[in-house]
Parts: structure tokens; C-alpha cells; sequence
């Protein structure tokens, strides 16, 4: 039997404050989907969901060029969905919190899981 949705119902009779609220959270939502929407920042997230990387650990799992990898990262730093660290001249980059990680299980689950 299918689970009930956890989406919300719409009704005509909403008042303007939950129109408006649900208006900011789709845009925020938008932001973060083109944000991981980009195969080189999903994959980054993918590495960083394991935990934290360096730059050069970045670009070696990824087989990519140092130039390409900032700038992903910058991308996902500017939506806010990674942090960096410096430990001397190392630049080390974490996920700011759970968000990205719980996507990346979705996407798993969805595209990359055999089914046995």
C-alpha cells in the first residue's frame, strides 16, 4: 500500500503569509537543486558526503583539473552547501549539514543501487 504524501495540500483559502513562506521555500529549494543540478558539484557532494577532502583529494578522485574543482567548489559554497577549512596551505572542505548528504542517498537509491 503507498505511504501519504508528505507534500503539502493547496487550497484556495491559504492565507498570504503561507503563500509567501511556501514562495521562499521553493525558491530556496531551486537554488539548491540547480546548485547540485551540475555532474561535477553532484559528484563532488558525493565525495564530501563520506566526509571531509582536500582540494588535491578532490581533484584526484575526481580525475579533474584543479581550476575545475574551485570552481565547482566555489559554486557550492556560494549556495552555502559546502564550508572550507585551511590547515596551512591545504584547503580542506566539508558539507555545511545533512541536506546534501540525504540527497545524495536519494540519488543513490534512485540511479546508482543494483537491484538485486
Amino acid at each position: 500500500m503507498n505511504e501519504p504524501s508528505r507534500l503539502p495540500v493547496f487550497d484556495a483559502g491559504m492565507c498570504t503569509e503561507d503563500m509567501e513562506k511556501m514562495m521562499r521555500n521553493a525558491q530556496e529549494a531551486s537554488n539548491f537543486l540547480k546548485a547540485i543540478s551540475h555532474e561535477g558539484r553532484l559528484m563532488i557532494l558525493c565525495h564530501l558526503a563520506s566526509g571531509e577532502k582536500s582540494v588535491t583529494e578532490l581533484e584526484e578522485l575526481l580525475s579533474a583539473r584543479q581550476a575545475a574543482v574551485s570552481q565547482q567548489l566555489s559554486r557550492l559554497r556560494l549556495e552555502g552547501l559546502v564550508k572550507p577549512r585551511r590547515d596551512g596551505k591545504a584547503i580542506y572542505y566539508s558539507l555545511t549539514d545533512d541536506r546534501p548528504r540525504q540527497i545524495m542517498e536519494v540519488v543513490y537509491d534512485l540511479f546508482c543501487r543494483d537491484d538485486d
